[in-house]
Parts: C-alpha cells; sequence; structure tokens
C-alpha cells in the first residue's frame, strides 16, 4: 500500500514539474547567473593504447551533478518523496564533451537516467567509451612511461554561464581494471580557464592526466632478449675456422634475423622522429654485424694468401705474430691448445728424431768414405791395370759408372731445390693464415665487448 501511494505522488509529481518545463534552455531564474557543473570521472578500465596512431581508448564513468532551479518540490505535499528517475533526455544537461576526442563516432551520450532531488540537484550517471589523443613519447620503448590528458568542458556556454568544478582532485581509480600492458600511477584533475582568440569570454576546463607506466616483461623476453642472445652470437662468427666457409654465411643470417625484428617494432612504433631506445640498439647492432661481416670477408681473403703472396710485413710479423698470438692464445695453424704432456713428448719426439738423423749422417760419412776408399783403390787398380796391360772393357764400364752418378746427383739436387722452395712458400701461406687467426680472435673479443657494453647501456637507460 505505501509502495503504490509513493507510485501515485510520483505520477503526480512527474506531470506537475514537466507540464511547463523546457530542457532547451538553462535552467536559472536569473540568465546572469552561472550555472555550476561538479563533474567526476572514474576509470574503469583502459581498453587499448594505439602508440601508432597516438589514440588512448577508456572506459569511463561520468558523473555529472547540476540544480534546477524548475524543477523543485515539497517532499511533504508528496508523501515524503524525495527524489524520483527520470530518462535524461527529459531535463536540461550540460553539453560537456571531451575536448581531445579522437573518434569518427560524434553521437550523443548515452540516455541513462538521471537522479532528481527535491532540492532541484540533478545526479546523471553515464557511461562512456572513449578515445582520446595522446601524444606517445617512445624514445625509451618498452620501459617508456606515458601522461594522456582527458580535458572536459562546455561545448558551447562560457565560463560565466556554466561553470566547471572537479569534485576531486584526482580521478576515481577504486573500480579500475588491472590491464596486462599498463600500469596506473595516478590520475591528478586540474581546473584551467582558457580564453580563445575568438571570443573574450573564460571558458573552463577540467583536465585529467593518466600517468600510465607500460609493463615490458612481455616485449622484453619477445623483442629484447633474443636481439641480445643474436648479438652475442654475431662475434663467433670470427671463431668458426675460414676453411668451413660458414663464416660469412652466419654474419647474413644474423643480419636477416634482426632486420625482421626491427620491422616488428616498426609496425607498432609511430612514424615520428623520436627513435625508441630499443629500435637504436637494433640499429647499432645490425651496423656492428655488417662490419663484422665486412671484416670477415677481409680477413678471409688474408687467410687464403697463397704462395704467389708477397712475405709478412717486418712489422706484421713483430705486432701480431709475436706479440698478439700470445695475448689472445692464437696457436699455429692447425695447432690446438696442448698439455704440458704433449709439449713434453713432442720435444722427445724431436730429440729422437735428431738422434736418428744425425745417426743417418754418420752412417752416411761412413758409406762416403768406404766409397771413396773403393773409387781410390779402384783408380789404383786401373793404374795398375794400364800399367800391366790388362783388359781396357773395365775401365770403360768405370767411366759409364761415374757418369750416371754425376745424373742422379743433379737430379736429387734439382728434387731437393724444389723441395725447398715448396717448404718455403707453404712457410709463407702459413704466415698469412696465423695473421688471419690472430686477427680473427682480436675482433672477436673487440666486438664480444662491444655487445656487452651496448646491453649495458640498454638496459642502464631503462632503469
Amino acid at each position: 500500500a505505501v509502495e503504490s501511494a509513493k507510485g501515485k505522488y510520483a505520477h503526480m509529481l512527474f506531470n506537475e514539474l514537466f507540464e511547463d518545463y523546457s530542457n532547451a534552455l538553462r535552467p536559472v531564474e536569473d540568465t546572469d547567473k552561472v550555472l555550476n557543473v561538479t563533474l567526476q570521472i572514474t576509470l574503469s578500465q583502459i581498453k587499448d593504447m594505439d602508440e601508432r596512431n597516438q589514440i588512448l581508448s577508456t572506459y569511463l564513468w561520468i558523473r555529472q551533478s547540476w540544480y534546477d532551479a524548475y524543477l523543485k518540490w515539497d517532499k511533504d505535499k508528496y508523501d515524503g518523496l524525495d527524489s524520483i528517475r527520470i530518462p535524461s533526455n527529459l531535463v536540461w544537461r550540460p553539453d560537456i564533451v571531451l575536448y581531445n576526442k579522437a573518434d569518427d563516432d560524434f553521437s550523443e551520450p548515452v540516455n541513462t537516467n538521471v537522479v532528481l532531488r527535491y532540492d532541484g540537484k540533478i545526479t546523471w550517471d553515464a557511461p562512456a567509451i572513449t578515445k582520446s589523443s595522446c601524444v606517445v613519447d617512445v624514445s625509451y620503448f618498452p620501459f617508456d612511461s606515458q601522461q594522456c590528458n582527458l580535458t572536459f568542458g562546455s561545448w558551447t556556454y562560457n565560463g560565466n554561464q556554466v561553470d566547471i568544478i572537479n569534485s576531486l582532485d584526482s580521478g576515481d581509480l577504486s573500480d579500475f581494471i588491472e590491464d596486462v600492458e599498463w600500469e596506473i600511477h595516478g590520475m591528478p584533475a586540474v581546473k584551467n580557464v582558457i580564453t580563445y582568440g575568438c571570443c573574450s569570454e573564460p571558458y573552463p576546463d577540467v583536465t585529467f592526466t593518466l600517468i600510465l607506466k607500460r609493463k615490458s616483461s612481455f616485449y622484453i623476453f619477445n623483442l629484447l632478449l633474443p636481439c641480445i642472445l643474436i648479438s652475442f652470437l654475431a662475434p663467433l662468427g670470427f671463431y668458426l675456422p675460414a676453411d668451413s666457409g660458414e663464416k660469412v654465411s652466419l654474419g647474413v643470417t644474423v643480419l636477416l634475423a634482426l632486420t625482421v625484428f626491427q620491422l616488428m617494432v616498426a609496425e607498432i612504433m609511430p612514424p615520428s622522429e623520436n627513435i625508441p631506445l630499443i629500435g637504436k640498439y637494433y640499429i647499432a647492432t645490425m651496423t656492428m654485424i655488417t662490419a663484422s661481416t665486412a671484416l670477415t670477408i677481409i680477413i678471409m681473403n688474408l687467410h687464403h694468401c697463397g704462395s704467389e703472396a708477397k712475405p709478412v710485413p717486418q712489422w706484421a710479423r713483430v705486432l701480431i705474430l709475436d706479440y698478439m698470438s700470445k695475448i689472445f692464445f692464437v696457436y699455429d695453424v692447425g695447432e690446438n691448445c696442448t698439455s704440458p704432456k704433449r709439449e713434453k713428448e713432442e720435444e722427445r719426439k724431436l730429440e729422437g728424431e735428431d738422434g736418428c738423423q744425425r745417426r743417418h749422417k754418420s752412417s752416411r760419412s761412413h758409406l762416403s768414405d768406404r766409397n771413396d776408399d773403393s773409387d781410390l783403390k779402384e783408380n789404383i787398380n786401373g793404374n795398375l791395370n794400364k800399367s800391366f796391360g790388362v783388359h781396357g772393357e773395365k775401365v770403360r764400364e768405370a767411366v759409364n759408372c761415374c757418369s750416371c752418378y754425376k745424373i742422379l746427383i743433379k737430379n736429387i739436387e734439382y728434387i731437393a731445390n724444389c723441395v725447398r722452395d715448396h717448404k718455403a712458400n707453404r712457410a709463407k701461406g702459413i704466415e698469412w693464415k696465423k695473421v688471419a687467426k690472430v686477427m680473427d680472435r682480436f675482433f672477436m673479443w673487440i666486438f664480444f665487448i662491444m655487445v656487452f657494453f651496448m646491453s649495458l647501456l640498454v638496459i642502464g637507460k631503462a632503469a
């Protein structure tokens, strides 16, 4: 019975209030009086941050309250009825809009109900999905922070007609749904009064600054960490043997992989002059890999210097072969890091070979002495045979044997000279190969240090 009585009074009140009411005019008794509109913004969710187009999409609850001078009643006359809820299009509403709106849809606000109190206070709560323009600074992407403004103000009424008052010093974040990409560090509100060049009247607005901090874990594991790993893989191309044929192909493969990551970052970022931090890291790494590939080609040319090449210069022999090879622990071409036991065994083998060579030399000397003695004996016998009239055929055979020995000696000398020249040319090629190997190790450590310091620089700037 009580509810039916209140419903009866509510219908009666509604008919009496809106009998001569017009929602087209500002509801003030004196046209010179300012109508105060209290604004409160509640952030519910961040739907999207489009860095490339610099648009922030948010889900907001917008609360506006004002006093209507023509919608008042005595609640005692209506059985204590102090408030009613009616469609918002029936009452006058302030034309407060989002100034920096970036949406193609210019439709009116959601036509939700308003709460009308007996003293004329109207409270209008309306949800809204807004798309606002936001200047995105991606210089420190993916470790960046952004500040996006949401500016609300009346579109046609100036400050002498409608004044906007922010009910709180900041936006309400109590009902905010946590975002997977962004952290909210505050939403301060500031009232501004601006005088535009077209008009002399002031135009107030309330600007809510949304302070966002990007959660960088996703980008670290998907963009930054693979780049760092690939960057540390690139200097290992100098460690590959030059005869493997994979040194240049490794550098080109790494360069192509970084190009793919660079294109992924370019698709996300806006086409502006501000290059993101990760983009700078990619460009520096790609430059370094290009330089390493060029140096690898030069070193491979040194490695494949043949017997026709010039000998290694004296300065290079002293600087590279004597000093740098010891600093970078580079052994001769074909050798590896050997233990002291193996070195001692090799020395013993060399000593044994030297002893064998000495014994062979001594035996050869004895054989030569014997041959000399036999030659002397044959000469003596030949002279005796001549003197005593021995047969001449034996003498001819001895002369023929001496001429054959001379031809053999000449051939042996020719072969020995060829072997000696071959060893000299081979030693020259081995020196160039060792120079190339030392330069490979030198550039490998240089590029490792460069990659390490570039990674520290990126992390330091992010911090």
